[in-house]
């Protein structure tokens, strides 16, 4: 493989570092030969992560930080500085759905949680964009890198009952592409921008949802298999790929774009 999709020598932070698919970009990362900070606000599980990696060659740092705490990221971001000298690269993971952010269709459309909708927006848009402010400074002045977003096939269409996260992450699409035109405007192709967007891979915030405690499918579940042409759910492992080449140099023409690993959800018109 062409040293282009290396990230050898490269230092990325990955907010959302401690959940399911965070596990993954921070494994990919590091089998990249990348450093990587691991952000959440489970300090045990960023602790146990970093561990693991440290004690098989790798190079990782546990970091704790709410995405929404500028505070609690700026000196995140200093531990990574000392530690290391630069960062090169940021994945905004850190986002997701909450009770408080779902519209069952037995509820009355008029009377939703419009306080609850909004804290689901915020988290999935201003825990990316707040994060982007504090380490994108630093990768700036660090020579220069990729950061790369995480959408969701709720952005570009109608997913019944999650209206805050489908607002939240077509939010994100929106800053994807305009911060990545800004950054090329002041920073050439210094700084860049790009989105992945996976499809339905069984989380912790969405497995009760999609499959049963005894097996199989729940009624949502069957519906979003029957829309995937491959007719399963992604394993997060399958994400890796996609991912790598957005933080490497073999992406380095490519910004403002939105990059689908979803099994062919977001094409299949169902018929």
């Amino acid at each position: 493989m062409s040293d282009s999709f290396s990230l050898q020598d490269k230092v990325i932070v990955v907010t959302g570092g401690t959940g399911i698919l965070g596990d993954s970009f921070v494994n990919g990362i590091v089998e990249a030969g990348g450093t990587v900070g691991i952000l959440g606000r489970n300090a045990e599980v960023a602790q146990e992560r970093a561990d693991a990696i440290n004690s098989q060659g790798g190079k990782a740092l546990a970091l704790v930080a709410d995405v929404l705490q500028e505070e609690e990221l700026r000196a995140a971001c200093e531990q990574v500085l000392s530690k290391f000298g630069r960062i090169d690269g940021l994945v905004n993971g850190a986002g997701g759905n909450g009770p408080d952010g779902v519209l069952d269709p037995s509820e009355d459309v008029f009377k939703m949680n419009i306080a609850g909708m909004k804290r689901v927006m915020e988290l999935n848009l201003w825990g990316t964009i707040i994060p982007t402010q504090v380490f994108g400074q630093a990768i700036a002045e660090s020579g220069g890198g990729s950061i790369v977003n995480i959408s969701s096939m709720n952005s570009k269409r109608a997913i019944t009952k999650v209206l805050g996260y489908n607002m939240g992450k077509a939010a994100v699409d929106c800053y994807n592409q305009w911060f990545a035109v800004e950054m090329a405007n002041r920073y050439g192709d210094k700084l860049r921008m790009n989105a992945l967007a996976p499809g339905f891979f069984l989380t912790e915030q969405n497995r009760n949802l999609l499959t049963k405690p005894e097996g199989g499918y729940t009624d949502r579940g069957q519906l979003v298999i029957k829309q995937t042409p491959f007719k399963r759910f992604g394993q997060p492992d399958e994400l890796k790929g996609a991912l790598v080449w957005l933080l490497s140099d073999a992406s380095k023409f490519v910004t403002g774009s939105m990059i689908c690993v979803d099994g062919g959800f977001s094409i299949f018109g169902g018929v």
